[in-house]
């Protein structure tokens, strides 16, 4: 058997199979070109395609630890583009289903993995190092996703890129934004342009369009700051529950999901904030560690008053505890109560993060009206993920110069929220997800650190994530 293997045209027979069935995965056939090096390499050996490495005397160790470097770099490459990657949980936004320093192998071949929009990259560092980017984009590839085991379902637990990353204020990263109260650079933009206008308010000046106000915030933040775009595939991954897919109908009312008028299925690791009071006894840190309460909000110091994140099962027996007097769920907003830091940025709408929609998922083939109103809700799709030109003139919309009062989509769109419903930049927030910005599925936890407490999480090590967690 071994010298059957040790053949060259076994060998040959062998690498050309799954050189074939790749390429017709990646349905580019232009690659079927390849076959004749393939033949070289194992068959007629008239090229040395590993030329740093000598064929005629024996290499010294420099050379063959260089020559392993460059297979694994090559190797781990291919895997991260097209069977998983891994991802580590940095903000609370899914806890109690994913807690932050959990470290997860990400499914690539779960919805497909795309092949990459700018394929000339530095591998395995971060998109910048000091102010210098780590790929090139003189390559840039049109989106395009190969064959997956599915595709999304609601419910799914899914990673992506943030859409809202596309364009970065290099000093103020997104977790240092979050920190500030805002959730990505256009929430910086809003913030600056409400201060200006709140400024003119108070100083009796004339209160101009709202685009004014925006435009005299991105010149002042283009001068405080390095202001870069980013392609698609160089954005920042996040992770949270697709809650809606294609076509469905969402509402959030009281935190709580509705679809297509059908309550959300109440999954065991949704979470939600509640205000906790006790008889003037502390509730035990240790207790609140043990149903996942983060540090400064077990804080003994807190006491009798308490705001707890929770899961329904956890808020029922912290409610039993013999020192707690009443556990009622936070609600600081109510209906009709306009949030400008809420998707679709319009006081048409009238939305906030606790009571938002009826909205509508934008669906791969459907048309849709398009009036000034509803505008801001289609925006977006409209200029930045399907890269239209798109201007209002004399309230006339138009699109590519041309006059529009329709709109047909040309990808479909997914709605996210975290499962930490009142800790969680997500959809409501910056709106919807593209297709293209889908990178896969969770499948394990291979590593879970407490980034609370301290230490390893040893019972997480290995878990499989469930999408009914």
């Amino acid at each position: 058997m071994k010298k059957i293997f040790s053949n060259k045209y076994v060998k040959f027979g062998i690498a050309v199979t799954i050189y074939i069935l790749f390429v017709i995965w990646l349905r580019n056939y232009w690659f079927f070109l390849g076959i004749p090096i393939v033949f070289d390499i194992y068959v007629s050996k008239k090229v040395n395609w590993t030329f740093w490495k000598s064929r005629t005397k024996k290499n010294n160790v420099v050379v063959e630890w260089l020559d392993a470097l460059i297979f694994a770099v090559v190797a781990v490459s291919v895997i991260n583009i097209f069977i998983f990657q891994n991802y580590k949980i940095p903000t609370p936004s899914m806890e109690g289903s994913l807690l932050v320093g959990d470290h997860l192998y990400v499914s690539k071949t779960a919805y497909g993995p795309r092949t990459p929009n700018t394929p000339l990259a530095v591998p395995f560092i971060p998109n910048n190092v000091g102010n210098a980017k780590t790929y090139l984009e003189w390559i840039k590839r049109p989106y395009k996703r190969l064959k997956g085991f599915h595709t999304i379902e609601r419910d799914d637990i899914v990673v992506f890129n943030f859409p809202a990353s596309d364009t970065v204020a290099l000093e103020k990263s997104d977790h240092k934004l979050y920190a500030q109260g805002y959730f990505n650079y256009y929430d910086f933009v809003r913030v600056k342009a409400y201060e200006k206008q709140r400024d003119d308010k108070a100083k009796n000046r004339k209160i101009l369009p709202w685009w004014k106000y925006e435009k005299y915030a991105r010149e002042y933040i283009n001068t405080q700051y390095d202001v870069e775009t980013r392609p698609v595939d160089r954005r920042d991954n996040y992770i949270k529950r697709c809650v809606a897919i294609p076509g469905d109908v969402l509402e959030v009312k009281a935190s709580n999901v509705i679809v297509n008028g059908i309550p959300q299925k109440e999954h065991k690791g949704i979470q939600k904030d509640y205000f906790v009071t006790t008889n003037g006894m502390a509730i035990n840190t240790k207790v609140l560690q043990k149903f996942g309460v983060p540090k400064k909000s077990a804080n003994i110091t807190n006491n009798p008053y308490y705001r707890l994140p929770l899961t329904k099962e956890n808020m029922e027996k912290i409610a039993s505890l013999p020192e707690v007097e009443s556990v009622t769920v936070r609600q600081d907003r109510n209906e009709g109560d306009y949030d400008f830091m809420t998707f679709p940025h319009s006081a048409y709408y009238g939305w906030n993060g606790e009571f938002f929609g009826p909205i509508t998922v934008p669906k791969k083939g459907e048309t849709v009206d398009l009036t000034i109103d509803n505008l801001p809700m289609y925006q977006r799709i409209i200029e930045a993920y399907e890269s239209n030109k798109l201007q209002v003139r004399d309230s006339i919309i138009y699109i590519n110069e041309e006059p529009a009062s329709q709109y047909t989509f040309k990808m479909d769109y997914y709605f996210m929220m975290g499962d930490n419903r009142h800790n969680s930049a997500d959809s409501r927030y910056w709106g919807f997800v593209p297709e293209d910005h889908i990178i896969g599925s969770p499948r394990v936890i291979w590593l879970s650190r407490d980034m609370d407490y301290g230490g390893i999480r040893w019972k997480r090590i290995f878990k499989v994530v469930r999408n009914d967690t």
